[in-house]
């Protein structure tokens, strides 16, 4: 079969045995855990409302204003849980493996918000209004990817979302400084990696099929990479600070996210590619030269936007 001929039924047949084998290797080395076992619901108490509790107050919680940005961006993320499934399982559809995999990765997906907004409630870690304003004017707004409905590009976006997400949520938990916290969250970014692996090897598959529509999907998505909670309300500074602070900034988004996928998918060493796969190829290696650039502007700029922010 010619590159031309991989339309979006034939690869989605072609891949399947691929899904079903790491469909399996999923299943054979998740962990099952259980959200209530990580919060220490003794440390709770009732706030202001129909309990006649305490109003909630930033003194509640010994939590920096960056940490606390950090995790209300990465619950109210994971908290749009139902249009990522809905994407996903109008790309994948909901027969055979593709659609137990569509399940079982809503499944746990839904366990993480569960487990960090318990934590965070029950620890008094954030305002609970607001973060409930927050939430509703997020999930209303729905989310949309840039390429949807495309299964090579969906594929290649979430190789790279996946593994931001880990990095995002181990990098918040150690800068909570609450060490059940950052034993949670460590526990969710284990579960993001089991993801990420779970596309970034279905993404290897298809190159093997199609490297020149494949690695013109790594470029389109690398070219307008966004995470997936961008409009949440106020999330442009909030990923400052958080870029400011070390959590997720253009270095590990190149270091820690892109270029580990980028190598174990060999992109430099593929042979056989035509011009198109050539240019897309091309314009990868431009991009990753253009984040090095961006990455050392910002980190000699990171002392003054500290100071400037009040950041530690």
């Amino acid at each position: 079969m010619t590159a031309t001929a991989w339309t979006q039924t034939n690869l989605l047949r072609e891949l399947q045995p691929v899904v079903e084998g790491e469909l399996n290797r999923h299943l054979g080395v998740a962990k099952e855990w259980f959200p209530h076992d990580y919060i220490p619901w003794s440390d709770g108490r009732n706030f202001d409302g129909l309990m006649g509790g305490e109003p909630w107050a930033p003194s509640d919680a010994p939590l920096s204003d960056v940490a606390r940005s950090a995790l209300i961006v990465n619950l109210l993320t994971e908290d749009n849980l139902p249009s990522y499934h809905h994407e996903i399982a109008i790309i994948f559809g909901r027969d055979d493996a593709w659609g137990e995999w569509v399940h079982r990765w809503t499944a746990e997906e839904g366990r993480h918000g569960i487990a960090m907004r318990d934590y965070m409630l029950v620890k008094r870690m954030v305002d609970p209004v607001a973060l409930e304003r927050f939430r509703m004017t997020h999930m209303s707004t729905g989310y949309e990817s840039a390429h949807s409905g495309e299964l090579m590009h969906s594929l290649a976006y979430v190789s790279f979302q996946e593994l931001a997400t880990r990095v995002s949520h181990r990098n918040t938990g150690r800068f909570t400084d609450d060490p059940m916290c950052e034993q949670l969250l460590a526990r969710v970014a284990a579960d993001e990696n089991l993801h990420m692996i779970f596309y970034r090897n279905l993404l290897g598959a298809a190159l093997a099929l199609d490297p020149n529509q494949a690695m013109g999907a790594v470029r389109d998505v690398l070219k307008g990479f966004q995470m997936p909670g961008t409009d949440i309300p106020g999330f442009q500074r909030k990923a400052v600070e958080m870029a400011v602070a070390g959590i997720y900034d253009l270095r590990i988004h190149r270091d820690e996210v892109v270029a580990p996928v980028l190598r174990f998918w060999k992109i430099w060493d593929i042979e056989g590619l035509d011009e198109t796969g050539e240019s897309a190829r091309q314009e990868i290696a431009n991009l990753m030269d253009t984040l090095e650039t961006q990455a050392k502007r910002f980190e000699d700029k990171r002392d003054t936007l500290k100071a400037r922010m009040g950041i530690a």
